[in-house]
């Protein structure tokens, strides 16, 4: 058996949720290899939903320009039951949200991702498969296998199965998975219809019968293309793994995901079109089919030791509303920067347990949503109509309570600690003419950002000086970090957010990088209590909330939680 040398991180499953973990952790400076069993990426446009929070973290990482051009909007969804038109849900956002919802094929969005981990240097390992691995107090010794037949013994500081539904990492620590499946089976197609109905919106066509169950259903979301559109439905008797006496799971007990054996027809996928479209369709040029199933499963914990599960590897649930491919992506982002921080000596092993205090409750509140809306429609959720667009944008996740989340302050119902830090616009500097949002401040930084708010420069010089005081001690004191690449760049950036009514020129005063609330944005988003400091967490969300004052204190309180090293 061969032996390499050892890296940081290894990561098990080269999907958009492997990448994603991959990329936040190289643009850090963290060494790792990523491994997948498959020897190309699958043509198959299995999710296809891309959220408003998960562009802002591709903005972050520099990506969004990319992806906004390679996708296409999702404007909302006609529901149809028994043939009429029964709701018409608008994806209407309020006007601060930088991004709406789109649509693109999951291969495109795993190829935009292999590319962007490419620049940085890794590249996919594929054909090669995690066959078993071991842990103990130092690191993670892994096993992998070719298709050639060769085995390699890879040592590694920590281990991430990003592996999906049936994943060997999941099986390989015991973990539970409980949950079940839903007792139907479905058929997806990748097709082009010919019809007048609206762009950019999906459909979801469904039977009632006479006792109020549904009996047949059609799913449309647009895709990028003519008249493109990905569609699922019931499955007919003939292509039913009960019918042909397939197993449904692989092995493990998990009925999750798309099923070998014979894979539906284009006269399969007319039909339902003909039954339920609400107008009349032509399909053509279908580029791929499967039959699948659908489980709702989740760990009992995120880690173990220094192993940890994303994405379909840690949770499984129905498809609805675009939900599985984004959360996963902000599991691995979450994990990444934490890790980071470890990996080179800017925390200590501690703050990892905060993934799974952040994450599983997510995945929970993840699971059973989507279970309740594809059983009963989202159409019948009791939010009203703006909570139900924030939330299934995931612009409300949040970590309040959480191990990192400090002490409120300032209004109640403003953004506190564990809340998505939000977007604004009307930012502006002396030297540029046009004017910035909050995302063009924070794109392309790794580490967490210190906003400080005040009219008074005085105010904010002295907050400044006080923040990189209680980093420097805190932080730069551990022992640094081993792994190769560019400077990681993991520690904290202050940042003045001088109010509207400050000079427009005393922002270029300053000894760290400043602007001006010029059009009142911040101060009306983020609802400052007087001069205040905001720290923005690495994935973009508020780890703590001070007064100006106590800038030290806070600080302090919040390297705590990171359990930074003295």
């Amino acid at each position: 058996m061969a032996h390499t040398q050892a890296t940081d991180v290894l990561i098990a499953g080269a999907g958009p949720v492997g990448l994603s973990a991959a990329a936040e952790l190289r643009r850090r400076g963290v060494r790792c290899r990523l491994v997948d069993r498959l020897p190309a990426r699958l043509p198959y446009a299995k999710a296809v939903g891309i959220q408003p929070r998960t562009m802002e973290i591709w903005d972050r990482m520099g990506l969004a320009r990319t992806f906004l051009e390679a996708a296409v909007p999702l404007r909302g969804q006609l529901i149809y039951v028994n043939g009429r038109e029964q709701a018409r849900i608008d994806l209407a956002l309020p006007p601060e949200v930088p991004y709406g919802f789109a649509a693109l094929p999951q291969y495109e969005t795993e190829r935009l991702l292999e590319e962007y981990v490419a620049s940085l240097g890794t590249a996919i390992e594929r054909d090669t498969e995690l066959l078993s691995f071991t842990q103990d107090a130092d690191g993670v010794t892994a096993r992998l296998g070719t298709a050639s037949g060769a085995a390699e013994e890879v040592r590694a500081r920590y281990l991430i199965g990003c592996d999906g539904a049936h994943s060997s990492v999941r099986k390989g620590l015991g973990l539970g998975f409980e949950g079940g499946a839903l007792p139907e089976e479905y058929m997806l197609a990748d097709v082009e219809a010919e019809w007048d109905l609206p762009h950019g919106y999906g459909i979801r066509s469904s039977h009632r019968a006479d006792d109020g169950s549904t009996d047949d259903l059609l799913v449309c979301i647009p895709l990028p293309g003519a008249s493109r559109y990905r569609m699922s439905m019931l499955v007919p008797p003939e292509l039913s793994t009960r019918a042909t006496n397939r197993a449904p799971t692989q092995g493990d007990g998990v009925a999750h995901g798309l099923e070998g054996g014979r894979a539906p027809e284009l006269f399969h996928i007319q039909a339902v079109v003909d039954r339920l479209a609400p107008s009349p369709a032509a399909l053509s040029r279908m580029r791929w089919s499967s039959v699948f199933r659908i489980s709702h499963r989740i760990v009992d914990r995120y880690a173990d030791g220094r192993v940890f599960v994303a994405g379909d590897a840690a949770h499984i649930h129905p498809p609805t509303g675009a939900q599985g491919m984004n959360t996963g992506i902000q599991d691995a982002c979450n994990l990444a920067w934490k890790l980071a921080l470890v990996v080179h000596g800017e925390a200590g092993p501690a703050l990892l347990a905060s993934y799974d205090a952040e994450r599983r409750p997510v995945g929970e509140e993840v699971v059973g949503r989507t279970v309740r809306h594809a059983t009963h429609g989202i159409e019948t959720d009791p939010d009203d109509p703006r909570t139900l667009m924030l939330r299934e944008a995931q612009l409300l996740v949040g970590y309040r309570g959480g191990p990192l989340a400090g002490s409120p302050y300032g209004p109640a119902d403003a953004p506190q600690p564990g809340d998505r830090a939000p977007d604004c616009a009307g930012l502006t500097t002396p030297v540029a003419t046009y004017p910035l949002r909050l995302l063009d401040v924070l794109r392309g930084r790794t580490g967490h950002v210190l906003l400080l708010y005040a009219a008074d420069t005085a105010d904010l010089a002295e907050a400044a000086d006080a923040a990189g005081a209680a980093w420097v001690r805190r932080v730069r004191g551990g022992s640094p970090g081993t792994s190769d690449g560019p400077d990681p760049g993991t520690g904290l950036q202050a940042i003045a957010v001088l109010a509207r009514e400050a000079a427009p020129t005393a922002s270029g005063t300053l000894a760290v990088p400043g602007y001006r609330d010029a059009a009142g944005e911040f101060a009306r988003l983020f609802r400052p209590d007087g001069p205040t400091g905001f720290v923005v967490s690495p994935d973009g969300q508020l780890g703590a909330r001070f007064p100006l004052a106590g800038t030290t204190a806070a600080l302090s309180a919040y390297l705590v939680a990171l359990s930074a090293p003295p």
